[in-house]
Order: C-alpha cells, then sequence, then structure tokens
C-alpha cells in the first residue's frame, strides 16, 4: 500500500434535484412563527417541483479503484457519466454521500476554467493567492513565478485583472499555474479544450512531463487520442459506476466500439462530448462518395467526401475549420487546416455549408474517424469541437489492388515505384 496515493473505496453521490435545504437565520426563524397557519397549509399543499420519483440522481455509485504513485490515469465517458463529480470528490470541493477516500499527498486541480482565481486580482495576485491554497511558501512561489508566465504566455498581461482575460488567456494561466507549483498530485478535467490546438499540445508535454518526475496525474478528456498519448490505464464510467479499468487501449476501444457513430450522417446538435464557447455550432455532418452518395464504407484509393453544416449565433472575424483524422483508437492521423489548403471560408450570416474532399485515400482496411473544429484565425479560440463524430470502414481490394490486404498490417497502402538492374559476377 506504499506506493498507493489515491485510494477510492464504494465512492457514491447523490444528488436531490429540485430540493434545496436553505440556511436558518434569525429573521427567518422568527418570521416563521409569525407565519399564519392557513398560510403554512397553503405551502403544504403545493406540488413539488418535479415528480417525487425523479429528486434524486446517483452522480456516482459504488465507485472502487487504487492509483499509484507516478501513473497517469484517464477517465473517460460520455456526458452525465460522472467523471466531474468524481474529480470534484477528490479535489475536496464536494463530499462523497457514502464511501472512503484516501489521498497521499498535495492536489492540484484544474477543473474549470479559473477555478480558484479572484476576478477582480490581477495575473500575478492569483498565482501567489493558487500557490498558498496550495501550500508553498512565497519564495517557492517566487522561484516559479517567471517560469509559469512564460509558459502561459501572458507577460504582457499578468497584471491586468483576470475578469478581462478571455477564455484561453485564463485557461492557459490557470493550467500553468496548477503545473509548475508542483502538487504531487494533478487532477485535470476537460478544460484543455478551451485553448488552441498548439496550446493543448503544450499542456499535454508539461503533464507527460509531470508524470516523468513521478507524480500522479488524473485527466478526463472526450480527446481519446490525448488520452491514447498520456496515459498508460484508462478508467471507463458509465452512468456513474465503474464500467472498466485496464489498459489504455483496451478501454479506448470498448469506449468506441459502444459509442463510435457508424452512419454516413449524423445529426450534431445533441452531439454529447463538445467543447467551445459556442459562437458557432456545427449542426449536421455526413461522409459522401466521389459522386455525391452518403456512404461510410471506402475502398482503397477512393476520395472521401465530408460535408458539414455549421450555424453562426454570434458574429465573430475570421474563422478557421479543421477536419481531424484518426484510427478507431484513436491515434492521430492528420490535422487538416483550411489555410493550409490555401482556402477561407467566405463571410456568411446564419449558416454555412462546407466540404472537404480527400483525394486518392490509400488505408489499410480497418475503422477510421473523423471530428470537426472550427475556431478563430489561427486557432487562438475554439468555438466549436467535436470528436469523433464520423466513423468510415476502409475495405479491401478497390481498382488500386486486386489482392486482399489484411487488418493490422499497417497504415498507409502505398505503391512506389520499383526499380531492378542486373549485376554481374
Amino acid at each position: 500500500m506504499s506506493d498507493t496515493v489515491i485510494q477510492i473505496e464504494n465512492v457514491s453521490k447523490l444528488y436531490h434535484i429540485g430540493e434545496r435545504k436553505p440556511y436558518k437565520t434569525l429573521r427567518e426563524s422568527l418570521m416563521k412563527t409569525l407565519t399564519s397557519p392557513s398560510r403554512l397549509a397553503r405551502q403544504a399543499m403545493k406540488p413539488p417541483l418535479i415528480p417525487a420519483g425523479e429528486r434524486e440522481i446517483w452522480a456516482l455509485r459504488d465507485v472502487s479503484f487504487q492509483v499509484k504513485q507516478g501513473e497517469v490515469i484517464g477517465i473517460i465517458g460520455r456526458n452525465g457519466a460522472g467523471k466531474s463529480t468524481l474529480l470534484k470528490v477528490l479535489s475536496r470541493i464536494t463530499e462523497p454521500t457514502a464511501g472512503r477516500i484516501v489521498i497521499r499527498g498535495r492536489v492540484g486541480s484544474l477543473l474549470e476554467v479559473g477555478t480558484g482565481f479572484h476576478p477582480e486580482l490581477s495575473g500575478r495576485d492569483n498565482i501567489f493567492l493558487n500557490g498558498t491554497i496550495l501550500g508553498m511558501r512565497r519564495a517557492e512561489i517566487v522561484k516559479k513565478f517567471d517560469e509559469i508566465v512564460a509558459f502561459a504566455e501572458i507577460d504582457t498581461f499578468i497584471d491586468t485583472p483576470v475578469k478581462h482575460f478571455s477564455s484561453g488567456m485564463y485557461m492557459r494561466l490557470a493550467f500553468a499555474v496548477a503545473a509548475h507549483l508542483q502538487p504531487e498530485i494533478l487532477i485535470v478535467d476537460e478544460v484543455l479544450a478551451v485553448g488552441d490546438v498548439q496550446f493543448q499540445q503544450k499542456c499535454l508535454g508539461k503533464m507527460a512531463e509531470v508524470a516523468e518526475q513521478g507524480r500522479t496525474v488524473l485527466f478526463v478528456s472526450h480527446n481519446m487520442g490525448a488520452v491514447m498519448r498520456l496515459c498508460r490505464h484508462a478508467v471507463m464510467l458509465e452512468s456513474g459506476t465503474l464500467k472498466r479499468i485496464g489498459e489504455v487501449s483496451e478501454v479506448v476501444r470498448e469506449y468506441l466500439s459502444q459509442h463510435g457513430q457508424n452512419g454516413a450522417e449524423i445529426d450534431l446538435r445533441p452531439f454529447p462530448g463538445r467543447s467551445g464557447t459556442g459562437e458557432l455550432r456545427f449542426e449536421s455532418a455526413r461522409l459522401l462518395s466521389a459522386t455525391g452518395s452518403p456512404i461510410a464504407e471506402f475502398s482503397i484509393g477512393d476520395d472521401i467526401q465530408v460535408e458539414f453544416v455549421v450555424r453562426k449565433h454570434r458574429t465573430v472575424g475570421s474563422l478557421t475549420f479543421a477536419v481531424e483524422l484518426a484510427t478507431s483508437d484513436g491515434l492521430p492521423l492528420a490535422n487538416m487546416v483550411d489555410f493550409d489548403s490555401g482556402f477561407a471560408v467566405p463571410q456568411f450570416a446564419e449558416r454555412a455549408v462546407i466540404r472537404v474532399r480527400l483525394r486518392d485515400v490509400r488505408f489499410y482496411p480497418g475503422s477510421y474517424q473523423l471530428g470537426l473544429f472550427v475556431g478563430s484565425m489561427a486557432g487562438r479560440d475554439t468555438y466549436d469541437h467535436v470528436q469523433s463524430c464520423l466513423k468510415f470502414e476502409m475495405i479491401g481490394g478497390g481498382h488500386l489492388t486486386s489482392r486482399t490486404l489484411p487488418r493490422g498490417a499497417g497504415l498507409l497502402f502505398l505503391t512506389p515505384r520499383w526499380e531492378s538492374s542486373c549485376v554481374e559476377s
């Protein structure tokens, strides 16, 4: 047990929906004694806010597992699975209804953008405030101060009240503080999605560095590629219960097989697990053949078209769109950004239909998935990001080869030019 830093035993968390238990003040107590019996009777006759059978929800139920020192654990599951509730319980933001948690070490948490920040204080003051909350001495914070500011890339605004920060600036500073002030256990929820792609990669690199130093990381994300890259083990939650725990590749594969999209078309308006500030939202997406027919199976050498509809909810400046391509287990293969192809989406008032054509796709047989991104120019702000929203199959054959190609033989089917010459002895 000496190397176990987090021990979770039969943890449950119950929420009462629509019910409040307010604090009793002296004024309320006096008013209650003066309230007429008839008025109290009328209040008692009022119907409940929601049906009695729907007043309770178990966000977590009998969750048990252990985390060893230096482990990086990915926590995955759909929205409402209980991931954030689990992290809040571990961070002691809320108490479990039942069960027992033992934590050995100082915990640094990044659960929501700006958690623990005071909006009226400057970035500089909030760094010292958060360090103090973590139990660090002022000399330790001063030693790390310049490194935090450089990592967050906000040196020009460090003395500005954080209430004037953009969501991206807020998140960058919050992550830099949480990662650099040396907690033994770092807990990170799906807040990295607020930042641009470049900073996300920077944060993932920092978390890997933290893990290499022997510290423990709990990482919640809908980005299966990031989970696969950073973690060796994963926990999958479903409806508040522990569905599976094990090697990250096996857990991610099971999760994607259960929740991946198999059709050629999808309505993205109710899509779970999306992130972004919401100025624009993807409404639908579909996969098309070279002739424009909806299809989810392709042969080697086919053209694949990805068509999506985006709606603008608020006026913004120049936009960047990207299509993400990954294997079925979340391994990133390509991040196709519009301006890399010399394309910019023209200004539109409300809705736009965008089509991206991938020519001569040469993947070995297997399952692949696509995600969509829209943000400000160069991706500094994320407006909408839906990951793994479309899934397609590559099947053997096609016009490039007549032989049956084995799955798992590789990723790319290449046909280079071959040459030979005779060598005389």
